[in-house]
């Protein structure tokens, strides 16, 4: 069996005892060192070859972020960041993403719980080690700024559905979208305490409005809203007006926020008034709610697997045949309105 290389950065020698503890109950995964700093890792990547690296965010002599900046630029290799549930924690999560880091997870407060995060470990581990991360730090064109008059779109509402390598792509859709493209609702998979964080730095880079979805916000032109981490976002109509609901939930594909709830509720609401988009990301998360947003007839995009950083959740929803058209990263955003203003 091929098993997953390991290297371990994080300058607590408690932390890294627990993370080799229990990232070695998996079989699929091998632990091959544990480094107290940046420094320590450079040597130790080189020589244990290492498939992913786990990376602390705040160390001394040289923080993970500056470290992870010269690791994409001379040694490409998948990272998985571990933060800090602060505020800064998440600015600094935006930071890593933007970076090159294929996740980033909330450290707990103390040592001594995080064996509870690692199971979420484990699956950001084994997405990692399938992404392509020469594509990540891969340059694409500049986003160019659609200004498509947008006509019949206030009743519309775009899905979006995304994962491992998700923040990237949808920096580059969102920024490339006018100031008056019909509403957006978006799930990334991402921790709660960072959503906010990646909210505020899109709403700086886009002609739409960017803010963290939260209860009985409307869906309207100009706007995107994001879903928080750790809770589902729903669709419905309010009268003439969609609204989203934050809710609570049990966990859907192993997800909260999960792809299916949004996209189920999108195809009971919104039906033939929707598109659908499924990106980059790990897993099977959507494909059924997508199946049911094309039934109801909406028309749905998948971002194509030579511009995605892992090919699973596109490749399952066409699988599924809830897929109209499967397009490159670089013709998402064109697409999106095309098929906006032909989807009434």
């Amino acid at each position: 069996m091929h098993q997953i290389r390991v290297l371990i950065i994080d300058d607590s020698a408690t932390v890294r005892q627990i993370l080799q503890r229990e990232l070695a109950r998996d079989p699929e995964i091998l632990v091959v060192g544990a480094a107290a700093d940046p420094y320590v890792a450079r040597e130790m990547v080189v020589s244990h070859k290492p498939h992913v690296l786990t990376l602390d965010v705040e160390m001394p002599r040289m923080d993970g972020i500056t470290f992870l900046r010269k690791l994409m630029q001379h040694h490409p290799l998948p990272v998985v960041m571990v933060s800090s549930l602060t505020p800064r924690g998440g600015e600094l999560a935006m930071e890593a993403h933007a970076c090159g880091a294929v996740e980033v997870l909330c450290k707990p407060g103390t040592a001594y719980s995080i064996g509870d995060m690692a199971q979420d470990l484990i699956q950001a581990i084994k997405a990692a080690s399938r992404a392509d991360v020469q594509r990540l730090s891969r340059t694409l064109p500049p986003p160019k700024r659609l200004n498509t008059a947008m006509t019949r779109t206030t009743n519309q509402v775009v899905a979006i559905g995304s994962s491992t390598g998700g923040t990237q792509a949808l920096d580059y859709i969102l920024r490339a979208m006018p100031a008056t493209a019909p509403g957006i609702v978006v799930v990334q998979h991402m921790p709660e305490h960072f959503t906010k964080s990646f909210a505020d730095r899109l709403n700086d880079l886009c002609l739409m409005t960017v803010k963290e979805a939260e209860d009985g916000d409307s869906i309207v032109p100009g706007r995107v809203l994001i879903a928080r981490g750790n809770y589902h976002l729903v669709v419905g109509r309010s009268g003439a007006q969609y609204q989203v609901r934050v809710k609570d939930g049990p966990l859907v594909t192993r997800h909260r926020p999960s792809v299916n709830v949004l996209f189920r509720s999108v195809a009971r609401s919104v039906g033939r008034n929707a598109v659908g988009v499924m990106l980059t990301g790990m897993g099977a998360d959507g494909a059924e709610g997508m199946k049911a947003m094309k039934d109801a007839g909406a028309r749905n995009i998948a971002q194509d697997e030579a511009s995605c950083v892992v090919f699973g959740m596109p490749k399952e929803a066409i699988a599924a045949g809830a897929v109209d058209t499967v397009v490159p990263l670089s013709d998402i955003a064109q697409t999106i309105l095309r098929l906006a203003e032909t989807t009434h």
